[in-house]
């Protein structure tokens, strides 16, 4: 999967070689209008588990190479290493009268277009998203973001003169992004925070424009905020071009247990974790309301280096413990869903 490059609206090679290589494992599989993988295996009538995980990546490429246990490349751990471990971990579960569906999704590091269609043809019982957290770490909180385009202009005019330049009137808004997300912090934690990020400015003393992205935490006001925005930025315009909302996980859903239970049998204590930036979990989770976790081997602050790297007995690792909880769940879904059978005779 590493040696595929399938940076984001490039993922098409990488889909074709996942159709084929799940049938190959047991599944059926389908390319759905959007460039997903979709594979199934187990009873259509049973309760339903899905895994999702992206298959694109940021546009950069990394040399493939491994050294001893430890795989180099573009994706090992964002996220074609938890995908990975999804396939494979689906692959060996007993799940008995449960379908687990892997989703290998496209577009997940610009606006989520794959998970977005997901939503048309898919409620699952329960999901996991794969992110890179550590083997035993569970993802249960991803911060919002915003992005938010902003363009000037001045009449033209001497370098020595008093009045605001075009530059001058960006670095100024950009000013008070800031201010206005110090003066909006709920707490201590950086996931409590909300973080601008100038990602992109250019311009002249007569033109000047700048994206923005801020990630937000939940409680955050968006609307307030896009007020200041509108108010602060006077007479330039703003596109605002993504709003995902944050998102946390109810850590006494199934999802998030089944994964806990998974790792103390491997001998670990699980950490729970609150990411700052966003993934798919943001748009998945409230509109599909169902127990859900993030899971996948791998270190996060390799995302987007040029370090990227995972060690295989990590990633193999991964695999037994979401195996485990794949069945874990399972079986509990199936016999909720014989209880409220039994019930309803």
């Amino acid at each position: 999967m590493v040696e595929i490059p399938s940076p984001s609206g490039q993922e098409a090679e990488l889909a074709a070689f996942l159709a084929g290589e799940l049938r190959d494992w047991g599944f059926t599989t389908r390319i759905d209008e959007v460039g997903n993988v979709i594979a199934r295996r187990g009873p259509a009538a049973g309760p339903t588990i899905m895994l999702i995980g992206h298959m694109d990546t940021v546009p950069s490429r990394l040399e493939v190479r491994q050294e001893g246990t430890v795989l180099h490349g573009r994706g090992t751990v964002d996220a074609k290493g938890p995908l990975a471990t999804m396939i494979c971990a689906a692959a060996a579960a007993e799940v008995g009268h449960a379908q687990l569906v892997v989703a290998g999704v496209v577009e997940e590091e610009t606006f989520g277009r794959g998970a977005t269609h997901l939503l048309e043809g898919h409620r699952p019982d329960a999901a996991f998203v794969g992110e890179p957290n550590g083997w035993s770490g569970v993802g249960i909180g991803y911060k919002g973001r915003v992005v938010v385009r902003y363009a000037v202009c001045r009449p033209a005019g001497h370098t020595a003169s008093p009045e605001e330049k075009a530059t001058e009137a960006a670095i100024a808004f950009w000013n008070k992004v800031v201010g206005y997300c110090e003066a909006h912090t709920a707490g201590s934690r950086a996931f409590d925070r909300p973080i601008p990020t100038l990602v992109e400015m250019g311009g002249t003393i007569e033109e000047a424009r700048m994206t923005l992205a801020c990630r937000t935490p939940p409680g955050f006001d968006l609307a307030e905020f896009e007020r200041f925005l509108a108010d602060t930025a006077k007479d330039a315009v703003l596109t605002i071009d993504d709003r995902t909302p944050p998102v946390r996980v109810d850590t006494r859903g199934a999802a998030v247990r089944a994964l806990c239970s998974a790792i103390r049998a491997q001998g670990a204590r699980p950490t729970l974790k609150l990411k700052t930036g966003t993934a798919d979990l943001n748009i998945l989770e409230p509109c599909w309301n169902v127990p859900m976790a993030v899971y996948g081997p791998g270190d996060s602050s390799l995302d987007h280096t040029d370090r990227e790297h995972i060690d295989l007995v990590e990633y193999v690792r991964a695999i037994d413990v979401l195996r485990h909880a794949l069945e874990t769940l399972a079986d509990e879904l199936v016999q909720a869903e014989e209880a409220a059978a039994a019930g309803a005779r």
